[in-house]
């Protein structure tokens, strides 16, 4: 999902920035040796923090099903990150890189979800939004200074990307084969040696089935019958 969601993001800051841009899209750690081995004007998205977004947390599986429309697997609902990226822009100028920054604001404040047209592999085949957020005010317990200090690089200006992705966990567990007949009812009285038998009929092939199963039948209650003796 991150390696999908990277091309996503450069494929967008490339497209912003034009076809006949000399510019580099990079994932690196912006480390002070890393910046010294720069010579071409660069923009680097480093993802610094990932967190499960709790609020967006589901219960329940999704129903998977086959050819048949039958319900073959069950899987658990997709689990949402949040992901962090520390946006720089590298250039010979201060003046420079305020107008790279400038465009990535715009772009980020234009689009607010990832473009669908940009992902690919599994994020495409879940089909569900990715929201683009960009300068919120960091948690508590995380703050700009503390990741610059961490990569031991000098403070500099930056932009705080957050993107919150869906991930589906690879685990299904398959469901029961699906209810082809009718159940057979079997009653009987008490102290009788017969009995009598109801249901075992086959479910018709063009019966609805809008969950691969059809309801059971439903239950009659018996009739109490009460007797009253006459006193004499």
């Amino acid at each position: 999902m991150l390696h999908e969601l990277d091309t996503a993001l450069r494929a967008l800051v490339e497209r912003e920035l034009g076809a006949g841009s000399d510019i580099e899209v990079t994932f690196d750690a912006p480390t002070k040796d890393w910046a010294s081995h720069r010579n071409r004007p660069t923009i680097d998205l480093y993802l610094y923090d990932i967190r499960q977004d709790l609020g967006r947390y589901q219960f329940g599986h999704v129903a998977v099903r086959n050819d048949s429309g039958y319900v073959a697997q069950r899987q658990p609902q997709p689990k949402f990150f949040r992901l962090a990226y520390l946006v720089t822009a590298w250039t010979q100028r201060a003046e420079d890189e305020h107008r790279l920054l400038s465009t990535l604001m715009i772009t980020f404040l234009r689009h607010e979800t990832v473009p669908m047209d940009l992902l690919d592999g599994s994020l495409a085949e879940l089909g569900l939004s990715i929201p683009l957020a960009v300068a919120l005010p960091p948690p508590q317990d995380r703050s700009l200074s503390d990741v610059w200090s961490a990569l031991g690089g000098e403070l500099k200006p930056s932009l705080d990307l957050t993107v919150i992705a869906p991930l589906l966990p690879e685990r299904a567990a398959d469901a029961g084969a699906p209810v082809k007949a009718e159940p057979v009812l079997a009653m009987a009285r008490v102290g009788a040696a017969d009995s009598e038998r109801s249901g075992g009929r086959p479910v018709p092939e063009d019966a609805e089935h809008p969950l691969g199963q059809r309801p059971p039948p439903p239950v009659t209650q018996p009739r109490v019958v009460r007797r009253v003796r006459n006193r004499r």
